[in-house]
């Protein structure tokens, strides 16, 4: 069992890199591969509508969002992170998961999702809420913890003087381990829900 990893912030080894470490490090515990894409400082453009992925199942620019698609489909869980840039989540990261979850046109059913915003301050509870609307359009669970996922810090490494953030991070790991474990059995056991054929229904 895989768990992907993105950390959208553009500091290596700073405080997002705290909170998704803590993870990593349960997940480890329990059996369950990671591997961590860091995509923060990476040049990614956001989608311009242009159609391409509907005929080719891919982006039509060929950049990392195509190669995490590749690896997206093969995992258990995805895990997001990010700093927090005025109430939400980095521009860069954001590019990259509306290209990467509209283009790519794998079943994401029952793939298990986690956000995790880490702030100075504020605006932690903005990121969350938009980072898991890319979970809930999908039909990905969401996992949750003991309280929303987000680790305080600003100065680097300050993060990990967060003793609740960092609990929360622990057991949103372990929660979440649990979720892809049953999840395995379930599917084994009782196959994925039916689905019906998609409708659209457009307002003007």
């Amino acid at each position: 069992m895989k768990v992907l990893i993105i950390n959208g912030s553009p500091r290596v080894n700073g405080n997002t890199s705290v909170a998704l470490g803590e993870m990593e490090k349960v997940f480890a515990k329990n059996g369950i591969e990671t591997e961590i894409i860091q995509v923060g400082s990476k040049e990614i453009r956001g989608c311009v509508s242009c159609g391409y992925c509907a005929k080719n199942g891919k982006c039509a620019f060929d950049d990392i969002a195509n190669e995490i698609a590749v690896k997206f489909e093969e995992c258990d869980g995805l895990v997001i992170g990010s700093p927090v840039y005025y109430a939400s989540a980095n521009s860069t990261l954001t590019a990259l998961l509306d290209r990467l979850f509209y283009s790519s046109h794998f079943d994401k059913t029952m793939k298990v999702g986690a956000s995790v915003a880490v702030c100075r301050r504020g605006g932690a509870s903005a990121t969350f809420d938009q980072l898991n609307k890319y979970f809930t359009i999908s039909g990905m669970p969401v996992a949750s913890s003991q309280y929303w996922n987000s680790v305080h810090g600003r100065a680097p490494g300050e993060a990990s003087k967060d003793e609740e953030g960092l609990q929360t991070m622990r057991t949103l790991a372990e929660n979440m381990t649990f979720l892809i474990k049953s999840i395995a059995l379930g599917k084994e056991k009782f196959g994925i829900p039916e689905k019906e054929k998609k409708v659209f229904t457009n307002f003007i």
